[in-house]
């Protein structure tokens, strides 16, 4: 009798230790810090500047394009993809797994998408459909190691939005933080914040706190803008002192070599910032934005759609003309 209680009690050990929830670090991300995890930043092969350049050989630009721009790690920005958002994401995961680095994705899928701007206009078509469509990329990359930054403009582009729609977009952004913490235990997630030019550090602070900033590893700052990471890192820590916590905050530097000069649409003189790496004033500094995809047809590219490769925009950013 007594051996068969003891049996009894170890495989009810064995149940529970098999059963339990995995454990984290802390409450609001990763079990394992994804930098530890991996040997470096992924660099995507299939990035724009790099097709352009493998496909144009005899273009004067294109080694110029593959050596400043092409071979360094730039983020993947997922929205409708073709085949699903499930298959692209966990593709794109695993092959940067399969080296053993560190993807950075961009979830860009958000209803009502650059409502203010115009130009990058679309996302999903309906709150129900989000949340399906996040849920399932934090479902697909699962527990690989990744960065993700969620859904650049959301938390910044306001001014044109209705009082609904601004409830129903802080209550997406905050199941997008949910889906990543608990489906996605070894990724750095990041909300994005704007940028040093747009919404005080104050109003920001607000909007991150009501969007789940607590859930994730923090916020991105000046993605797809120009301004110098010293203002970024400036205007990110002012963030972080009126949340009254500790979000860590990434930069992106893919375009801010020169800084801004207060033109957010393809303007002219920019150059490109520094390359990717951990630290440098803040958690990371990130190619978020990729150099010499348009930010539209406007400023130095009019009849460039946003979104789409040009060496000329390129050629400007090594040259900062």
């Amino acid at each position: 009798m007594r051996g068969k209680a003891l049996l009894g009690t170890v495989l009810i050990c064995l149940a529970v230790t098999l059963t339990a929830p995995r454990a984290t670090a802390n409450t609001t991300q990763a079990a394992a810090s994804p930098i530890s995890l991996t040997s470096g930043f992924y660099v995507n092969p299939n990035s724009s500047p790099a097709v352009w350049a493998r496909n144009n050989p005899s273009d004067a630009r294109a080694s110029r394009i593959q050596s400043s721009i092409a071979s360094r790690p730039i983020a993947r920005w997922f929205a409708n993809e073709s085949g699903g958002i499930g298959p692209a994401v966990s593709s794109y995961v695993g092959a940067a797994a399969s080296h053993g680095q560190l993807p950075v994705l961009v979830a860009y899928n958000i209803p009502g998408r650059d409502a203010c701007g115009g130009e990058s206009s679309g996302g999903a078509g309906s709150v129900a459909a989000y949340r399906t469509w996040i849920s399932t990329f934090a479902a697909a990359v699962a527990d690989r190691p990744a960065l993700v930054v969620i859904e650049p403009d959301s938390l910044a582009d306001f001014s044109c939005m209705s009082a609904t729609a601004v409830a129903d977009r802080l209550a997406m952004i905050d199941y997008a933080a949910q889906m990543f913490q608990q489906k996605a235990p070894d990724t750095w997630a990041y909300l994005d914040a704007g940028n040093a030019g747009w919404v005080d550090a104050t109003t920001m602070a607000s909007r991150l706190d009501s969007a789940g900033v607590h859930r994730v590893r923090g916020f991105a700052v000046n993605v797809s803008n120009f301004y110098t990471t010293a203002a970024s890192v400036s205007y990110g820590n002012s963030v972080t002192a009126k949340l009254g916590s500790a979000p860590k905050f990434v930069v992106d530097t893919s375009r801010n070599g020169n800084g801004s000069n207060g033109v957010w649409c393809n303007p002219s003189g920019r150059r490109l910032g520094t390359s990717p790496q951990v630290g440098g004033g803040a958690d990371l500094l990130l190619w978020i934005k990729t150099p010499g995809n348009s930010d539209g047809k406007c400023g130095t590219a009019p009849t460039v759609p946003a979104g789409q490769f040009s060496p000329d925009l390129a050629v400007r950013l090594i040259d900062g003309t």
